[in-house]
């Protein structure tokens, strides 16, 4: 990995990559809880993101049609991908079987 895309502390004058050590509880450096890097890329922990939904009573009216439009949306996909292919099988077949026929001067 380069230096330049590495992620990470960088002190700002310098560019050098720091690291960052935990301190104790009485103000020294030494062995003491692991401090754990969130990364900017790295997407919130499930449990952040669901605790948005705790308590909440289900719809089973809603769900029910939102399954609806997942599985119209999937036979959509599927039916499209299956055109794609058959024209692309079609175009591949054509271009096999035609081949150029010599002029006769």
């Amino acid at each position: 990995m380069s230096r330049d895309t590495h992620p990470g502390a960088q002190c700002p004058h310098c560019r050098s990559h720091l690291a960052l050590v935990p301190l104790s509880a009485n103000g020294t450096t030494g062995p003491a809880l692991p401090v754990v890097l969130k990364e900017e890329w790295q997407p919130p922990p499930v449990s952040e993101v669901l605790a948005v939904y705790a308590g909440r009573a289900v719809d089973t009216a809603t769900a029910a049609r939102g399954a609806a439009r997942v599985r119209e949306s999937l036979n959509r996909a599927r039916a499209v991908a299956a055109q794609r292919r058959a024209a692309q099988k079609t175009a591949r077949h054509r271009t096999r079987t035609t081949t150029p026929t010599p002029k006769s001067a």
